[in-house]
């Protein structure tokens, strides 16, 4: 079991704080106001001033010194976190190791094979700088200035969104327009970046052009045209998980259609909303409704749950309707999807799998019309509902997320405590933030229980139903694991995902606890023992489980845009891209946080 780091606050700590605030009437532009002295009262003040430095020693102790120990507390119990220096600039080497090596072999393509040397693009028509500018903002951030000015001179000279080929509609705006949009702000706004993304946003535009607004899943981008799934079927991960970068791009050139459409989305998302609070990971892209099919925080279903949090964030909390939908969407989670090992007892979330039957074709339309108060989605009315104990490597954003929701949107104040005191959190907050904590632990155990240190891509579960569950030391397996010297299944590769250390950097902001470090530097030291290509660059391993895995070809472009990001932050000080300043979307790119230039109806509805 996870400890919480909650930290307690009696309830007469709160009364001397209620009691303790300074009237305006006792400052004057921000100073004490000056009183007048005599001697027949000095000996009564002096008495009065020694009773009152002793209450604010004892109220010191009470309240800031009941969490860990630490040295760097400053004003309201916020803590300034000192960079790792060393581990920090390990960080810096690994990714010149990764980057080096692109810029080499394959510079300006969109993907790096670092063992065949190579690059290749994603279509015949040629590339769109998936890979440079998805590491632009990581050497901004690392202050890599040689390496970043070379890859700005390829970004004015050579990058090109005049290409007659299909595109991922989700992937193009999260790596492509997001890292744009990141560079522009983090070099002070350089117009570059912002021309480049005003100008791949405009060819993405006509993805709108349906009959409910939900983006068709691939565009065109030299003919700008939408181009329709073959069955009409559109990801809701994918639909929902493209505001943040179009809500600040309008913020920037006050071009109103960016933020129209992407918000169109989540009125079409929140009027199909399923009582339950869950989404289907497919909608209909002419009904605008959920379709049948799985009910999961894993792939086509992750990261609509964390743009719900980040949307309310981006606009500095002032679309309560962001919150509204994240929170009762967190309870539906805890009351549907997650469940407790029978050993460990780790918490994990499992996966609803409809079963097509004879009545199963009418589970979607029976599932709309249950009013909120129907118990879990398990019972005996969803009979034709499969609970699969399976976790995507993917889930693990979730853990840091839960623990970031309960310090801003379930606060009840907007300056919480590192780590928070318990009554500054609602119910809700206390409950997200220890389930947060509870999923960290068991992200982290899926590296320390494999003999690499590394992750799986999928695993499952030992359910407490089980008979033979209590049998097992195991709580979590691959499925389809063969002995070493075997093909693996596909669910044992480990392809350098940065999931798990999102979370970790997040909980350690949070928190200060030094293991969420010691965590995410086990893991950076199992990257660098099995995935590490000595020629440069680093390469996915296929299973987790085989010290002397065979590796895949391939280093991911999330490798230096999240990945090793993350954990420059982890081991950075705690000034570095503030989370109370700044959001990062599903691709790690920070934005900053906004205060709209005007409400809208939607936002407040």
């Amino acid at each position: 079991m996870a400890d919480n780091t909650l930290r307690q606050r009696k309830n007469e700590d709160g009364n001397r704080e209620a009691g303790g605030k300074t009237h305006g009437s006792e400052k004057s532009n921000g100073h004490p106001t000056p009183r007048k002295s005599s001697s027949s009262n000095m000996s009564v003040k002096g008495f009065v001033g020694l009773v009152a430095f002793l209450l604010a020693a004892l109220l010191y102790k009470s309240v800031y010194l009941s969490g860990p120990k630490d040295t760097t507390l400053v004003a309201q119990g916020i803590k300034y976190l000192p960079a790792d220096l060393e581990k920090r600039d390990a960080i810096v080497n690994a990714f010149k190791h990764a980057w080096l090596a692109y810029e080499r072999d394959a510079m300006g393509d969109d993907e790096y094979h670092p063992i065949s040397k190579k690059g290749s693009n994603l279509t015949k028509a040629g590339g769109i700088g998936y890979t440079v500018v998805d590491s632009l903002d990581t050497m901004q951030i690392m202050g890599l200035e040689e390496e970043y000015a070379r890859a700005r001179t390829w970004v004015t000279n050579k990058l090109s969104f005049d290409r007659d080929a299909k595109f991922n509609t989700f992937e193009t705006t999260i790596r492509v327009l997001g890292g744009l949009l990141s560079a522009y702000h983090l070099s002070g706004g350089d117009e570059l970046y912002l021309e480049r993304a005003t100008d791949l946003a405009d060819r993405m535009m006509p993805v709108f052009d349906t009959p409910t607004g939900l983006p068709t899943s691939e565009v065109n981008l030299g003919k700008r045209q939408g181009i329709e799934d073959p069955n009409n079927v559109v990801s809701t991960a994918e639909a929902s998980t493209i505001q943040l970068e179009l809500r600040y791009l309008s913020y920037l050139t006050d071009n109103e259609e960016y933020w129209d459409k992407a918000e169109n989305v989540m009125k079409v998302i929140k009027a199909a909303k399923l009582p339950s609070g869950l989404a289907t990971i497919f909608m209909g892209g002419e009904s605008g409704q959920f379709l049948m099919s799985q009910i999961r925080l894993g792939s086509r279903g992750d990261s609509y749950y964390e743009y719900l949090l980040k949307q309310y964030l981006q606009t500095n909390q002032t679309e309560t309707v962001y919150r509204e939908m994240y929170e009762d969407t967190m309870t539906a989670i805890h009351r549907n999807l997650l469940k407790k090992s029978p050993n460990k007892n780790l918490t994990y979330t499992a996966e609803l799998v409809p079963q097509r039957g004879k009545r199963g074709a009418m589970y979607v339309l029976v599932l709309s019309l249950l009013p909120p108060t129907v118990p879990p989605l398990t019972n005996k009315l969803f009979s034709d509902w499969h609970t699969q104990h399976k976790q995507d490597h993917l889930v693990c954003f979730l853990g840091g997320s839960l623990m970031l929701g309960a310090t801003t949107a379930s606060a009840h104040t907007r300056r919480v405590s590192v780590p928070p005191h318990e009554n500054e959190l609602s119910p809700a907050g206390r409950r997200d933030w220890k389930t947060g904590e509870e999923l960290i632990e068991t992200c982290v155990d899926t590296y320390s229980g494999t003999a690499t240190g590394l992750s799986p891509e999928i695993v499952y579960f030992r359910s407490a139903d089980e008979a033979w569950a209590g049998k097992s030391k195991s709580d979590w397996y691959i499925k389809g694991a063969r002995p070493v010297g075997q093909e693996p299944p596909y669910d044992a590769r480990y392809i350098l995902r940065p999931e798990t250390i999102e979370s970790l950097f997040i909980a350690y902001r949070l928190t200060g606890d030094e293991r969420y470090r010691e965590q995410g530097w086990a893991i950076f030291q199992a990257i660098e023992k099995y995935c590490r290509v000595e020629i440069g660059g680093y390469a996915s391993i296929l299973n987790v489980d085989d010290v002397n895995s065979k590796k895949e070809d391939r280093m991911e472009t999330f490798m230096m845009s999240e990945t090793l990001k993350y954990l420059y932050l982890l081991f950075s000080d705690s000034d570095v891209l503030p989370l109370s300043k700044y959001v990062f979307n599903t691709e790690a790119h920070p934005l900053p946080i906004f205060t709209p230039h005007s409400r809208r109806a939607f936002s407040t509805s």
